[in-house]
């Protein structure tokens, strides 16, 4: 008998992490390799937000808080919330944790029961359905299309809802993709849950902030009211603030969640890190305008990485809304081989041949849910950038 718990067998490491991981390694042997797997901005943290955390510590804010989140943070929180979304949550109504990721694991464990189905589209980030696994639900994938812009349709969410259905988990702009939803698109969607009032909508706003050509960025709760009591909108530092390793995630729901959530974490982590709460606090309240700046970044580096991928054999690109992803089809180069012999299956073998043969380290797409396509982050210099984009078009020229 196995020392391990059974539940080990029904999940797997994050994908993501490991081709970071792989490539690291390589590199630090020595080889050539550029890494596009990861999804973290390679900005620095704004300098107010580096020194609001060297005050905390100078003035010894340095002990337990709150469970999950002083009173600071979450007011400033509300104050996010209510000015970017239009939504208002009161500080009870919020929660703070060790990144979004341990937010919406808190929110599953506290909430599912075996038998308990949570709808995810796909292409979805690769954490979605294993977490869902570990707190004993059931994912229901419901795939979205390329010729779709990757995004679930009001008929297709029907669908995926039966008696069941305890969550959906809405993510724009999204991981993997970039596929923001407009208002219209979203308000189709909130009308199908407006049906179906025994189903919770657990959102990923953590791209919010990251869109691109006049794309407008809404939440659930915000387009449809009446889905305010039954909605988690789930955001975090992370992504637009440029911190990642300061890992803290947010989110605001109704009461008796937020103080599920609070029990959940009470007898995990306790409190996320004092000193990033208080950086936090910074940069929700603090400057906002290098955003925008940094988003003009973003999207050249964007625009650069379609024209060059489009432009390589077999390959189709799609224009994302948002987030730092594209997430290009390899449809034309399955079944075909490489200059080294690996015939090209899937998009596993793809991504696999393309580091070994070419050095360049991306994310396949079975990893999150749809195939054959893969994940490139532009969320890196545009010198890499180009190189990278430059290797992937040998490499798919080679291909016979």
């Amino acid at each position: 008998m196995s020392f391990l718990s059974a539940t080990l067998s029904r999940v797997k490491p994050s994908p993501t992490m490991a081709v970071t991981n792989l490539a690291a390694e390589l590199k630090a042997q020595g080889k050539d390799v550029i890494g596009l797997g990861a999804g973290e901005p390679d900005f620095d943290t704004p300098q107010n937000i580096k020194d609001a955390g060297k005050r905390a510590i100078d003035e010894g804010k340095t002990k337990y808080t709150a469970v999950d989140g002083i009173a600071e943070l979450k007011s400033a929180i509300c104050a996010k919330f209510k000015r970017d979304n239009g939504l208002s949550y009161e500080p009870e109504q919020i929660t703070v944790g060790t990144g979004g990721k341990q937010v919406l694991y808190n929110a599953l464990m506290a909430t599912l029961n075996p038998g308990d189905e949570v709808v995810i589209p796909a292409p979805y980030w690769v954490s979605y359905p294993d977490m869902v696994l570990l707190a004993g639900g059931t994912p229901v994938v419901a795939e979205a299309s390329l010729e779709a812009g990757f995004k679930l349709t009001p008929d297709q969410l029907e669908a995926a809802i039966t008696p069941k259905t305890k969550w959906l988990i809405f993510n724009s702009p999204s991981n993997p993709t970039g596929a923001g939803y407009t208002r219209e698109e979203l308000k189709g969607l909130t009308d199908v849950l407006i049906r179906h009032p025994h189903v919770w909508v657990m959102t990923d706003d953590m791209y919010e902030h990251l869109t691109y050509g006049g794309f407008e960025f809404c939440t659930p709760a915000q387009v449809e009211p009446g889905l305010y009591d039954r909605t988690l909108t789930v955001n975090g530092v992370s992504k637009a603030y440029a911190m990642t390793g300061w890992r803290i995630g947010y989110a605001g729901g109704p009461k008796e969640l937020i103080g599920a959530i609070r029990k959940i974490q009470s007898q995990s982590t306790s409190n996320p890190c004092s000193i990033s709460q208080w950086a936090a606090v910074e940069a929700l309240n603090g400057p906002q305008d290098f955003i925008a700046r940094n988003n003009a970044i973003f999207k050249r580096r964007r625009d650069l990485v379609i024209e060059m991928l489009n432009a390589a054999e077999g390959i189709t690109c799609p224009v994302p809304e948002g987030a730092f992803y594209v997430y290009p089809s390899i449809s034309g180069c399955i079944g075909k081989t490489t200059p080294a012999g690996t015939k090209i299956e899937n998009d596993e073998t793809f991504a696999t041949a393309l580091l070994e043969e070419r050095g360049v380290a991306v994310v396949f797409g079975a990893a999150f849910g749809l195939s054959p396509n893969f994940r490139v982050s532009y969320a890196t210099s545009d010198e890499a950038l180009k190189q990278a984009c430059t290797r992937i078009q040998e490499f798919c020229a080679g291909l016979g």
